[in-house]
C-alpha cells in the first residue's frame, strides 16, 4: 500500500500565493478584432473569423472555436474559403440580404 506524504510548509498563512494582477479578458465585444498573430474577427463568442495560412495557402476561416487548456483551438463546426470564394461571397451579399429581408 502506498504511504500517505504530507508536504510542509513553511509559511504561516493559510492563503496560497496570491495574483494581484487582473485576469486578462477572454471575451471580445461583437465584431471586435482580437490581439492575435492570425487576424481575427469575433463574430458572436466563440464564432470567429480568421485568417489563416495552410500548406502555403491562405484561407478565410469562419468557425466556432472551443476552449481547451487555457487556448482557444478550431473545431469541426466551419467553413474555410478561398480568397476568391470570399470575393464571389462578398459579391453575392445584395443579393442575400434582399433573401433575408424577404424573409423576416
Amino acid at each position: 500500500m502506498p504511504k500517505n506524504k504530507k508536504e510542509s510548509s513553511s509559511s504561516d498563512s493559510d492563503e496560497g500565493p496570491v495574483d494581484r494582477n487582473e485576469p486578462p479578458e477572454k471575451k471580445s465585444k461583437s465584431g471586435s478584432r482580437t490581439n492575435d498573430k492570425e487576424p481575427t474577427w469575433v463574430l458572436q463568442g466563440t464564432k470567429l473569423v480568421k485568417i489563416r495560412e495552410f500548406k502555403g495557402k491562405v484561407y478565410i476561416d469562419i468557425r466556432e472555436f472551443y476552449e481547451k487548456n487555457g487556448d482557444l483551438l478550431p473545431g469541426k463546426k466551419g467553413i474555410s474559403l478561398t480568397p476568391e470564394m470570399w470575393r464571389k461571397l462578398l459579391s453575392l451579399s445584395d443579393e442575400i440580404n434582399e433573401a433575408i429581408s424577404s424573409r423576416c
